[in-house]
């Protein structure tokens, strides 16, 4: 699934999720929401104890100091309001809910308007790469480092934003903890520190989201204040924007990318450099 290492071979996005579809039954949707909720409090009790037998035992990070059980009692709130907010933007798209009116400018697209988005590049760049990630794909850690060569190599000519979509077992409260470092001005220290170090919190393709936090610990964040934030409606809010928009945009894998609009065809490394310096000679 992840043949990432294999550059003249065609790459496969990194993980897959069945679109969302109506369901006339709201009710449903809450009752799987509070079987959830659950398994995330069973999952911090067991979290040192459901290694799979076959794994080679990864290093843990080291705990940080002054850890308490208020900590881990922020972080299992955290996880369920993430697992709500989830739930939220999934009704919300099967109920057909109103699209904002503001449409971004260089891609014309609803599902791609991202003024709510962490974006780093030339704010007047007349190229816009909006990239669909999920913090603990494998793929998406390959081709990060990627996407910001070619924008190094063409300075003030692109931008980026990213929009998160938790495909992987875990990865609902890790992508919390980004859209909260937000609030400390820290997002792209901890994106990049979660995407280096995948190796220590994703474990047979489940993230681990307390092991993720102690990740984060060292990108020079408030942990206490970062498990606050995690519980914010603000967060909550962008957590199911960017759910709803990936399932009106038809996005089942990560990562995906659309530049000024226009959506990949085909997967893999040299299709994505194409179709961003296309857009780039076209634009300039």
């Amino acid at each position: 699934m992840h043949a990432v290492r294999h550059a003249a071979k065609r790459l496969p996005p990194c993980c897959a999720q069945v679109p969302l579809t109506a369901d006339p039954d709201p009710g449903r949707h809450i009752a799987i929401v509070r079987a959830a909720v659950g398994s995330v409090l069973w999952e911090f009790t067991m979290s040192r104890k459901s290694k799979h037998p076959s794994e080679t035992p990864r290093p843990e990070p080291q705990a940080q100091p002054g850890a308490t059980p208020r900590r881990r009692g922020l972080f299992i709130a955290a996880g369920a309001a993430v697992l709500l907010a989830a739930a939220g933007g999934t009704l919300l798209y099967q109920r057909g809910g109103a699209r904002s009116p503001a449409l971004d400018a260089v891609t014309q697209r609803p599902g791609l308007a991202s003024d709510h988005a962490p974006t780093m590049g030339d704010a007047g760049a007349k190229v816009h790469v909006v990239e669909f990630l999920d913090p603990a794909c494998e793929t998406c850690a390959t081709f990060y480092p990627l996407v910001k060569q070619v924008m190094a190599e063409n300075p003030g000519k692109i931008r980026l934003s990213v929009r998160h979509v938790p495909f992987h077992q875990g990865s609902g409260p890790v992508v919390a903890m980004l859209e909260a470092s937000r609030k400390q001005g820290k997002y792209w220290q901890t994106l990049e520190a979660l995407l280096a170090s995948q190796g220590l919190w994703v474990i047979n393709h489940v993230a681990q989201p307390e092991m993720a936090r102690q990740v984060v610990a060292g990108a020079g964040l408030n942990v206490e204040q970062l498990m606050i934030d995690m519980t914010a409606s603000d967060v909550a809010e962008r957590m199911a924007r960017d759910s709803k928009d990936a399932a009106e945009l038809n996005v089942t894998k990560t990562p995906e990318y659309f530049v000024n609009g226009r959506q990949m065809q085909s997967f893999g490394r040299q299709q994505l450099l194409s179709l961003i310096r296309d857009a780039v000679r076209s634009a300039y």
